[in-house]
């Protein structure tokens, strides 16, 4: 196999959005597909100092750490071609620029900021493009700090192969005398890419299709240098659930951190990101990262923007759940809640919050609900009488009825060995003894317990709960609900 090279060249410039990851995503995936034939590389691109955000850097870092993706090369892993932050590499775009200027091939540009927007009004006046190439300056000086470098275009047919898109072409029209290095002496994005994915060996480039209309001057500037174009993948765009345009914050779309932090397994989010937009030709859904790692290809790309739909990353959520239980056992689960139980579980021995663990991880979707689902089994909730009565199943029974149905589950219970088998059989020797449904007896019990929306499966609630624990507090409501009548 032929060494593949990638990179995952991320901007330092806020939160972490599930574009950006799954831009790292790809070409993790396919650079580990070649082992020892491939190499994934994280670089930093920060020459963007007006929209840099402190603390940015890490946030990225933790972020691919806690999805469990690594690079063989980066920041913090080191390696042959660092430095790994743009802003550390100044001298080294400088030095190829100053080439192009000697070769003639680019120029220090002294046109002030307020001529340049001239021309542009004066083009759009006369309603033609505006192209920067066609107010180029006759006379350019010597570069000094403090002046822009320009490239010199050389407009013309531009044919190129994107690994996703295809065969595509552009024409002389929308190549211009794009800007090289800033006025404060670091490169724009357009330049030091280039630059950098030609001396770190890069392979392939992994981008979105926005960059797409700036290909062509990409394609001449790897024809000035003289610099062997890497195999280009423009990644679609990840579209809202609308599928009208791509997805944005102001859509509502929470970034990675949110996810995190409301109980999005990582195995979930990496899982869910590699399928939004790529599939392998089955039905398959649910994925493994070595399976990915296996099983990706860029020929199975689509060239369309996929639909973002959190209701299937949560659903998705909730399948990993199972399978870390099933597969790999309670003990691993559990160390994935450790943040998110109530405050009132840390009253109770680790054993306990498992034994709950065990009986409710099936209905979670996300960890966050764990407070919400639990709650009842740490903490004696509050009786409320309303939540029987208007219960869609018990609310044609009376507080009397209510009342003795209790009363004698109490008497039934406390003669029961507690123990899940046993207690199922003294539920339903209730049920022919009271001639109710389930959905009414049970469902009496499960609320005169717990107080919550839902719970287990009785006899499990029961179970955990606690013999003396489950009476006392059928009796309490038992003795709310005759409270009620007098």
């Amino acid at each position: 196999m032929s060494k593949i090279v990638t990179r995952f060249a991320p901007s330092p410039t806020g939160y972490i959005h599930i574009g950006n990851v799954r831009s790292a995503i790809y070409p993790y995936l396919l650079a580990k597909q070649a082992g020892e034939n491939g190499k994934f590389i994280l670089r930093i691109e920060d020459t963007d100092q007006a929209r840099y955000v402190a603390g940015a850097t890490d946030l990225i870092l933790d972020t691919l750490k806690w999805l469990g993706i690594s690079w063989d090369e980066g920041p913090e892993a080191g390696g042959e071609n660092g430095p790994y932050f743009q802003t550390e590499r100044k001298s080294i775009y400088l030095d190829w620029a100053k080439k192009l200027i000697k070769q003639g091939k680019a120029y220090a540009d002294p046109t002030d900021p307020e001529t340049i927007e001239k021309y542009r009004k004066e083009d759009n006046e006369k309603k033609i493009p505006y192209l920067y190439r066609n107010h180029r300056p006759d006379n350019t000086p010597e570069w000094q700090e403090g002046m822009p470098i320009r490239f010199k275009a050389d407009p013309k047919p531009r044919d190129w192969h994107d690994e996703v898109m295809g065969d595509l072409h552009a024409g002389p029209e929308v190549q211009d005398d794009i800007i090289l290095i800033k006025k404060d002496g670091l490169p724009t994005y357009n330049f030091a890419h280039i630059i950098d994915d030609y001396l770190m060996g890069c392979t392939h480039v992994m981008r979105g299709v926005e960059y797409l209309p700036s290909t062509p001057n990409y394609l001449a500037l790897y024809e000035t240098l003289g610099i062997e174009m890497p195999k280009i993948v423009s990644l679609p765009h990840i579209l809202r659930p609308d599928g009208r345009k791509k997805l944005g914050k102001r859509d509502g779309a929470k970034s990675v951190t949110e996810y995190r932090e409301d109980g999005v397994l990582p195995e979930a989010m990496l899982n869910y990101l590699t399928c939004l937009g790529w599939n392998d030709g089955t039905e398959q859904e649910i994925y493994p990262k070595d399976e990915l790692i296996k099983k990706f290809s860029l020929d199975r790309i689509q060239n369309s923007g996929a639909r973002y739909d959190e209701t299937k990353l949560l659903w998705m959520n909730g399948q990993w759940i199972r399978k870390i239980f099933t597969e790999e056992g309670v003990d691993v689960l559990y160390q994935k809640t450790l943040d998110f139980w109530p405050e009132s579980a840390m009253n109770y021995k680790e054993e306990y919050r498992k034994e709950v663990l065990s009986i409710i991880y099936d209905r979670l979707k996300e960890l966050s609900e764990l407070p919400s689902m639990t709650s009842y089994f740490f903490e004696d909730p509050n009786i409320n009488p309303e939540m029987i009565l208007n219960n869609k199943f018990l609310k044609k029974l009376s507080e009397q009825e209510l009342a003795d149905l209790l009363k004698l589950s109490i008497e039934k219970l406390s003669d029961t060995e507690w123990t899940e088998d046993v207690i199922q059989d003294t539920l339903n020797q209730l049920l022919e003894q009271t001639g109710k449904k389930p959905a009414e007896l049970f469902s009496l019990i499960r609320i005169a317990v717990s107080f919550a929306p839902f719970s287990p499966a009785l006899n499990l609630t029961l179970k955990v709960l606690g013999k003396d624990r489950s009476l006392a507090r059928l009796n309490a409501t038992k003795n709310a609900l005759i409270n009620d009548l007098q």
